[in-house]
């Protein structure tokens, strides 16, 4: 009933005399405090509603007030200035976060870094104050953060959630107060198939949590629907590429740049037209000119009283000769919401090209994951005809919807009838863009179930979650391979099965002789043609060999590189600590240590190098109050961007069963890790107004006809 026709009906019972009608009858009585109380609430939804943020179009984050009405909150700005120098980049990531509120607030901004950068740095910069942050054990930051939020002083923490994913918050920006803080982080550059490559994660994408799971830090952050917002969060990015050796070539990705000379030498890289929406992640790509490509990369750092070194030695793996041997290959294809819009396309684009480049003899099955699970054959099937196209077929008709339960689809991949099988090398191929947030239990199944199995992840997407994919592949000795556009998927697929049929360095191993050394990574991973081994060590001096020894192609094979022969190198150290970190994490996965022991060792080298982990964080405090005393402090949760490429419905519509769906019935666990829905998808508030509007009027009208056959029978 509408609130017309409600005050229709109401009309002819209003207008008969009060004291005749209503005054001895409870009925009226009962009707005039519903009718009363609904115009209140009329009046509420009116007021809620021209305040409400779901009307608003802009990007900007509102907070609600006193009094109810809503606030424009912190605004934010990035600057990225990134150099290259050999084969480290060191990167400052500049934040201006803006109070343009009456209101002192809190800033809470989560962000993401490479998985193998450590953050060292923090400064803040408060009118003419500068605040440098010092690396503490996280408890104890938190609560320095905590107290100095409380006493008024400006403060901030930056905290890491994950290996790859950050959050950083200011406490007490003033009304019109604008704080700049400025984190620094040290990572190494990739290597692969001739390319080097540097890559800056620009958005955090949601994870999926299971059902009653606890949210994570990311989960904080308002997601904005691309629909109705406008791109938040400009972002600038200028990277001084000094490689030590002339260019053959330089792209990037995802982004339009633009190259000029620097005069300190090499390149100075920037984006075109300046600014860009955090909404996908920055990859720069180049190469060396084949007359100077280095084959070797030795380079060393003397601080803190310390020796370290950094080699790269890619094993000189060739394509093999002859026909290739028979392989069991499992395709995985990740089909639940995050994968929506051209995520799916992509990876079915993948498996399809994977599908084809099988041969006579290889045997293979398809897995396909949402909240739910479908093994597509009992058991792996010769790569005929029949069976490719029923493949084919399969994967053409999944579509994006649901949770995303990576566990149950690794174990079914793992699960191997044939442990002992010699006759096929067996390969594991993930296609996912990764978004969950239970890594160490995907970690854990790896570790438990991979046998003779080899795991190869291939990130699908604008924004995969890049440590999942590298510690999956690494605990799976397998390789990863990112696919970030549909356009790319032919080459990077191409790529990837060329490594899957060339030959692999086995069995490898590094020792130093003539002095002693701390290496890492403690397990070197099996290596693919085109693959380099990066090896980081904390050496007793700068002399004696680095011996890097294994099996390639059934041969052994070995490297020695004299460590006097090491080229300057900054930010060594900071690669080493990092790279341990890592090898405490994949050590208690393995279950080689207790968590306490990996924790403790975390610990030690996060204080001793000055980086942030999972056990230790980045304060900075002023020491001088700066919101007064009583004034109360709004948080300000910054809103981010949807990742390029997802659909929205796709992530938060609910489940869609189509084509090749298990039964309707199948227990699901879907949800989406600490997302904030936007309220834009309805007009519900309405709706349970108008339905209260109804009630109200039937109520009325029940009690005039109450009152009315009182009187009659009167």
């Amino acid at each position: 009933m509408s609130l017309p026709t409600a005050a229709r009906l109401l009309r002819p019972a209003a207008s008969r005399p009060l004291q005749a009608t209503f005054r001895p009858d409870r009925g009226g009585v009962i009707a005039l405090a519903m009718l009363a109380a609904l115009f209140a609430v009329l009046a509420l939804y009116g007021r809620a509603w021209a305040a409400d943020p779901a009307r608003m179009t802009s990007g900007s984050l509102l907070l609600r007030a006193k009094g109810g009405d809503y606030v424009e909150a912190v605004r934010l700005g990035t600057d990225v200035d990134m150099t290259v120098s050999g084969m480290t980049v060191r990167t400052r990531v500049t934040q201006a976060f803006r109070n343009v509120s009456d209101h002192w607030v809190e800033a809470v901004y989560v962000y993401p870094l490479p998985e193998d950068g450590g953050v060292d740095t923090l400064k803040m910069t408060v009118g003419d104050r500068v605040i440098v942050g010092e690396v503490k054990k996280k408890a104890d930051a938190k609560a320095l953060y905590e107290r100095a939020k409380a006493e008024g002083r400006v403060a901030g923490l930056v905290e890491q959630d994950r290996p790859n994913l950050f959050t950083n918050s200011v406490a007490n920006i003033g009304p019109g107060e604008t704080v700049v803080v400025q984190i620094e982080y040290q990572a190494p550059v990739a290597l692969s198939d001739g390319e080097y490559s540097l890559r800056v994660p620009l958005v955090a994408a949601p994870r999926y949590t299971r059902a009653g799971g606890a949210p994570s830090a990311e989960g904080r952050a308002p997601l904005l629907d691309p629909r109705r917002h406008r791109p938040v969060n400009p972002v600038s990015i200028t990277v001084r590429l000094r490689p030590g050796f002339a260019l053959t070539g330089l792209s990037s990705r995802n982004h339009a740049v633009s190259t000029r000379n620097d005069p300190a030498g090499g390149k100075i890289v920037s984006l075109v037209g300046g600014e860009v929406p955090a909404d996908r992640d920055f990859e720069l790509i180049w190469r060396a000119a084949p007359s100077s490509a280095p084959t070797v990369g030795l380079f060393r750092e003397h601080v803190a009283g310390g020796d370290y070194v950094l080699a790269q030695v890619t094993p000189p793996i060739a394509p093999r000769k002859g026909p290739p041997v028979p392989r069991e290959i499992v395709f995985v294809i990740d089909n639940s919401g995050s994968m929506g819009g051209t995520s799916i396309r992509q990876a079915k684009a993948g498996l399809a090209y994977g599908l084809s480049r099988l041969k006579p003899g290889d045997r293979f099955n398809v897995v396909r994951f949402d909240h739910t699970l479908t093994v597509l054959f009992p058991d792996s099937v010769p790569a005929d005809a029949a069976h490719l196209g029923q493949a084919q077929k399969f994967v053409a008709g999944l579509d994006a919807a649901g949770g995303t339960e990576m566990v149950p689809a690794m174990r079914a991949a793992l699960a191997d009838p044939r442990p002992y099988d010699a006759s096929h090398v067996r390969q594991v191929v993930f296609l996912t863009d990764g978004e969950i947030s239970n890594e160490q239990q995907l970690f854990d199944a790896i570790t438990a179930g991979r046998g003779r199995s080899r795991v190869f992840m291939a990130g699908i997407g604008s924004a995969p979650n890049t440590f999942l994919m590298t510690r999956a592949a690494e605990l799976g000795r397998g390789t990863y391979t990112h696919i970030g556009s549909v356009d790319a998927v032919e080459n990077q697929m191409r790529q990837l099965f060329e490594k899957l049929e060339s030959p692999a360095a086995t069995n490898l191993t590094a020792t130093v002789e003539g002095t002693s050394a701390d290496l890492a990574p403690a397990v070197l991973p099996d290596l693919y043609r085109g693959e380099p081994v990066m090896i980081a060590a904390k050496v007793g001096a700068t002399r004696g060999v680095l011996r890097v020894a294994g099996m390639v192609d059934g041969k052994p094979w070995e490297a020695r590189l004299p460590l006097q022969d090491a080229a300057p190198g900054e930010g060594i150290s900071k690669l080493w600590a990092r790279r341990r970190i890592a090898d405490a994490e994949v050590a208690r996965s393995l279950g080689r240590i207790t968590a306490e022991e990996a924790d403790a060792r975390v610990l030690a080298l996060g204080l001793d190098h000055h980086l942030v982990t999972s056990q230790t964080s980045l304060v900075a405090v002023d020491e001088t109050p700066s919101r007064p005393v009583g004034t109360p402090l709004v948080r300000s949760d910054l809103p981010l961007n949807l990742p390029a490429g997802w659909d929205f419905d796709a992530l938060f519509g609910g489940v869609r069963h189509g084509a090749q769906r298990p039964p309707a019935g199948a227990e699901a666990g879907q949800g989406v890790e600490g997302v904030d829905l936007p309220q834009t998808a309805t007009d519900a508030p309405l709706l349970m107004l108008l339905g209260l509007g109804g009630l109200a009027a039937g109520a009325a009208v029940a009690g005039g006809t109450w009152v009315a056959q009182r009187r009659r029978a009167a």
